[in-house]
């Protein structure tokens, strides 16, 4: 199957912050908040959703293919993507903007407050699937991931228009989109994801029940951090799989982002639902062991190793296929 991952490409600025958010928030002056974080540490890293997906994809013997937009600045990210499998030939290079920033800062709890710059992503609205996935570039698949919201919304009416299956990814950008424009991006979706918060905001943005949401899309997969995933769909009962209880905790940014490309190349190579989210979590562990969203590695002996030891011997020779090429 192949995979067409849109949305954001971008640099992380990452900072970890030694104290605990919640202890300098004052319950009686939250309506007046104004507060500097001295941070201990600092990190540049690669980043945006999209690339983050892309990058797990291609690690996992995948050929992706990304769609987003960047600055002249892209030079040296997109030679690390391409040595990673991600085919970077549908990238949109501004001509007059820069790459877009994302700047977090985590505390010792792994809560994070951040914010996010758009720079060149704003241009990728003006990204035309039907032309940069045609002459033999159809995939199976598009994600749609956040991103420019006239970019997500287009790529979203393209996908249908074009008669492409398509994952909605809507992630950070629900606090930014209307009821309207979400239902719009979430109406036909082959596959829905969200974590336990975004699916809230979701519902909340949408006015519609859970039921509602079920009736439009495939499935829904909702990230629950610590206590793994559920997998829902109409007329069956939740499918639930536990994380990887142990995994070392050294940076949460893009362990989303990681779940999704395990997750979808085990579906792109056949494997069930269940095994999916059991990838998925495998890869998202070994993501949050490291700081960056793109320095892990899928070792596949060592990931073969958590799975039997965390799902049992048979979901871990289930697995088997999902590997591909890699080592």
């Amino acid at each position: 199957m192949r995979i067409a991952v849109t949305g954001s490409i971008a640099t992380d600025h990452l900072m970890v912050f030694p104290g605990r958010f919640t202890d300098q928030l004052l319950p009686d002056q939250l309506a007046r908040v104004s507060l500097s974080f001295l941070v201990d540490e600092l990190e540049v890293r690669r980043g945006g959703v999209a690339a983050n997906i892309a990058f797990g994809l291609g690690s996992l013997g995948l050929e992706p293919m990304l769609v987003g937009a960047v600055g002249g600045d892209f030079a040296e990210y997109e030679v690390w993507l391409k040595e990673h499998g991600v085919d970077t030939g549908a990238v949109l290079v501004s001509a007059g903007r820069g790459t877009a920033r994302f700047m977090c800062i985590t505390d010792q709890d792994a809560n994070q407050i951040a914010s996010f710059y758009a720079g060149a992503m704003q241009e990728a609205r003006d990204i035309d699937l039907g032309r940069v996935l045609g002459e033999g570039r159809r995939p199976d698949l598009v994600v749609v991931g956040p991103n420019d919201p006239d970019a997500m919304l287009r790529h979203t009416r393209e996908c249908r228009d074009l008669g492409l299956p398509f994952a909605a990814d809507p992630s950070q950008q629900l606090a930014r989109l209307e009821g309207p424009q979400v239902r719009d991006l979430v109406d036909g979706a082959r596959w829905l994801f969200t974590n336990a918060y975004e699916a809230a905001l979701l519902l909340e943005h949408t006015g519609w029940s859970r039921d509602d949401v079920l009736a439009r899309v495939g499935a829904w997969v909702t990230t629950l951090g610590g206590e793994g995933v559920r997998i829902d769909r109409a007329g069956r009962a939740p499918l639930t799989v536990g994380a990887v209880p142990d995994a070392r905790i050294a940076d949460p940014t893009g362990v989303g982002d990681a779940f999704r490309a395990g997750f979808l190349a085990a579906l792109s190579r056949g494997l069930p639902p269940a095994a999916a989210a059991r990838l998925g979590c495998l890869v998202a562990s070994a993501a949050l062991s490291t700081v960056g969203s793109q320095t892990y590695r899928v070792d596949r002996a060592l990931l073969t190793a958590t799975a039997e030891r965390v799902y049992g011997a048979v979901a871990a020779r289930e697995l088997a296929p999902a590997w591909g090429g890699t080592a």
